[in-house]
């Protein structure tokens, strides 16, 4: 893939006003003085980039599910897109929050985790069987409710789908690594 960043960050000097109020919005909301990553391709539509970050906001520090499990679905949207930046940061905070190194390494490498909690071998099967099928089975829908209740299911969904924005836009916008990253996926034949 060509390392080409195709949305590099805008000079704050040639922001329109809305992209410097989407900025100044994102730092005070996120309490950082940095827009990176994903944020800086999604300041071309400072709206989007407004909400989406709310709404990340809600997912990555208020979601049903405990920050071992949000992480772990975090895991699978990267892996799921191959999405190198993704997965750097949420490895390390996955690993902060418990998540085994052989769960992320099996995740980094493709395969189902052998040795997880129930909870954990629930969410990734649920999160497969989406990103996979479309749609979820009886089964694994009932096994999930079991597990996580109505509301963790849908913040479940949330953010698989959030972290699949974030990487849809960096994919897209080439959004380079920072330096000292270093790629850590593979991509899957096609």
């Amino acid at each position: 893939m060509d390392a080409q960043d195709r949305m590099p960050p805008i000079p704050a000097a040639e922001m329109t006003e809305a992209q410097a109020a989407a900025v100044a919005d994102f730092k005070q909301t996120r309490n950082t003085p940095h827009l990176r990553g994903p944020f800086v391709p999604l300041l071309r539509s400072p709206e989007l980039l407004s909400r989406a970050q709310r709404v990340g906001e809600y997912l990555r520090f208020h979601s049903a599910l405990p920050p071992r499990l949000s992480e772990m679905v975090t895991l699978i949207a990267a892996r799921h897109w191959c999405q190198q930046y993704e997965w750097t940061i949420h490895s390390t905070i996955a690993r902060e929050a418990g998540v085994a190194a052989g769960v992320i390494d099996a995740i980094a490498e493709g395969r189902r985790p052998v040795e997880m909690a129930d909870d954990e071998a629930a969410l990734h099967d649920f999160c497969l069987e989406l990103l996979q099928h479309q749609c979820i089975s009886d089964t694994t829908y009932a096994r999930a409710v079991a597990l996580f209740e109505e509301r963790g299911v849908i913040d479940t969904v949330g953010i698989l789908g959030y972290y699949s924005l974030l990487a849809m836009v960096m994919n897209t916008a080439r959004t380079p690594l920072r330096k000292g990253m270093v790629p850590a996926l593979e991509r899957f034949p096609h």
